[in-house]
C-alpha cells in the first residue's frame, strides 16, 4: 500500500490539469499515441464508468504499465519480500523509539484494528503501521468503500483478459526500500504519532482529496495535501521530493522508450500528474503533445 502522507507542495500549473484524470500522449515523432491516466487508491472502481474515453484508450494501446506490476502483488516471493522490509534488522524495538504513552496509543491501535499485539511484533517499523492508520479510520468511515477493488489492478485485469501485457514503472524492492528504509526510524517513529495523534485530521483530509478526485480536480487535491499543520509532522528537507518529484523525474525518463517501442495505457497516481515537476509537464518539455481526453 502506498504511503498514505501526501508531501507535496504548490507550484504553478504550466496545463490545465484542474479537471481532468485521462490524458493522450503524442507527437514527438510517436506513430501511435499513448495515454496516461491518475488513479487515486482510495477512490471507488465506479468512477471508471464517468471516464470519457477510457475505453477507446484502453483498446487503442497494446500494453499496460502501472506504478507496480500488481498483479505479482499475492506471490510468495513478493509477499517474503515485503515481510522482510517491514521488520527491522538492528537491535532496535518499536518500544524503544516511543515513549510508554506513545507505545500504548500505538498498541490500542494495532490491537483494535490490525488484530495483533506489538509485544508479538516488538520489530515491526513504525512506517508500516502509520501507513495503515488513516486508509483503516477511512474505510470505517466510508460504507461503499471496498479496498479490493483497485484502479491500478483493475486496468492490469483487463489487459491480461485481451491478452495484452502488463508492466511495473517501479519494482517492488523499490518500492519496499522507500516506504520502509529510506527514513530513518526515529522520524518513522514520529510520522507514525502524528498519524495516530491527529486521526480525525488525517480522516476529514483524505475525504476532501478522494471528493477533489471524483470531481477529477488535480488542483484541489494539490491544495489540500500541501496543507501544514507548523510542527514536527510536516514533510522535511528532502521527503517530499523522494515521494514524489524524484519518482516523477524517473518516470519521465522512462516512458519516452516506452511509448515509441509500443503504444501504451499508463496508469499513475493523479498527484504525480500535475505542477511543473509533474509527469505532464516534464513529458510535454521533451517535446511530446499532452492533450486532455474530454
Amino acid at each position: 500500500m502506498r504511503n498514505i502522507f501526501a508531501l507535496l507542495v504548490i507550484v504553478c500549473l504550466s496545463m490545465n490539469v484542474q479537471a481532468q484524470l485521462l490524458w493522450k500522449i503524442s507527437g514527438n515523432g510517436l506513430k501511435q499515441s499513448s495515454y496516461i491516466f491518475g488513479t487515486h487508491h482510495l477512490a471507488p472502481l465506479s468512477i471508471k464508468d464517468s471516464i470519457k474515453g477510457l475505453p477507446k484508450a484502453l483498446d487503442e494501446t497494446q500494453q499496460v504499465y502501472c506504478e507496480l506490476k500488481m498483479l505479482d502483488a499475492q506471490s510468495p516471493e513478493i509477499l517474503q519480500k515485503m515481510q522482510k522490509a517491514m521488520f527491522i534488522e538492528s537491535d532496535t524495538t518499536l518500544q524503544s523509539l516511543l515513549s510508554a504513552q506513545d507505545y500504548e496509543i500505538a498498541n490500542k491501535f494495532c490491537k483494535e484494528n490490525l488484530m495483533f499485539d506489538l509485544a508479538s511484533a516488538p520489530k515491526i517499523k513504525p512506517m508500516y503501521i502509520a501507513n495503515n492508520v488513516v486508509v483503516i479510520s477511512y474505510i470505517k468511515h466510508v460504507g461503499n468503500f471496498n479496498p479490493q477493488e483497485q484502479l491500478d489492478t483493475y486496468f492490469q485485469k483487463i489487459a491480461v483478459e485481451k491478452g495484452k501485457k502488463t508492466f511495473g514503472l517501479e519494482t517492488y524492492d523499490f518500492q519496499f526500500n522507500l516506504l520502509y528504509n529510506s527514513i530513518p526510524l526515529k522520524r518513522q517513529a514520529t510520522q507514525l504519532m502524528c498519524a495516530l495523534k491527529y486521526i480525525e485530521k488525517g480522516v476529514n483530509e483524505t475525504k476532501e482529496i478522494a471528493a477533489a478526485y471524483m470531481k477529477q480536480d488535480l488542483n484541489k487535491m494539490k491544495q489540500i495535501s500541501n496543507e501544514r499543520m507548523n510542527n514536527e509532522c510536516d514533510p522535511l528537507p528532502g521527503e517530499k521530493e523522494r515521494m514524489l518529484d524524484d519518482r516523477n523525474q524517473k518516470w519521465a525518463e522512462q516512458i519516452p522508450a516506452i511509448i515509441k517501442e509500443t503504444p501504451t495505457f499508463f496508469a499513475v497516481g493523479a498527484l504525480h500528474l500535475a505542477g511543473n515537476k509533474g509527469v505532464l509537464n516534464l513529458l510535454k518539455k521533451q517535446g511530446y503533445k499532452i492533450e486532455p481526453i474530454k
